[in-house]
């Protein structure tokens, strides 16, 4: 048996996150450079491989990150796969990727995985006024 709910607190280096099953809450936010992405990823990789068994109907993510290092990049492409494989065994699944209007960067890396991926993406831009 897995936890419900995965979660972690934001730092300065490391993203909040929230996995939680009951309230069919999903989310990741801040910045993410850990001293080792493959440690801070594999539990949520697994936490989702977990859940995938239990046939979700659907799954909602937020994604609302201001930064990630190259290393939590590919991390998240693997989440992204992850969650690939979730939508083929049946589940629907939203990934919402937000971003602070004035950060292309953030935008273009959200369409970038967009594009690598078979799971479209709903940009959501935001001002420093909806923090």
């Amino acid at each position: 048996m897995y936890p419900e709910k995965l979660q972690t607190e934001k730092t300065q280096d490391l993203p909040g996150v929230t996995f939680d099953k009951d309230l069919n809450i999903f989310e990741m936010t801040g910045r993410s450079f850990p001293a080792d992405a493959d440690a801070f990823y594999q539990p949520l990789l697994q936490w989702l491989d977990a859940h995938k068994n239990t046939k979700p109907e659907s799954m909602s993510f937020n994604f609302s990150l201001e930064y990630f290092n190259t290393a939590s990049a590919k991390m998240l492409l693997d989440l992204f796969f992850k969650l690939e494989d979730i939508k083929e065994a049946g589940t629907e699944i939203i990934i919402k990727w937000n971003y602070l209007d004035d950060d292309e960067d953030m935008l273009e890396a959200g369409e970038e995985f967009d594009d690598m991926i078979e799971i479209d993406f709903e940009f959501i831009e935001y001002t420093e006024e909806n923090i």
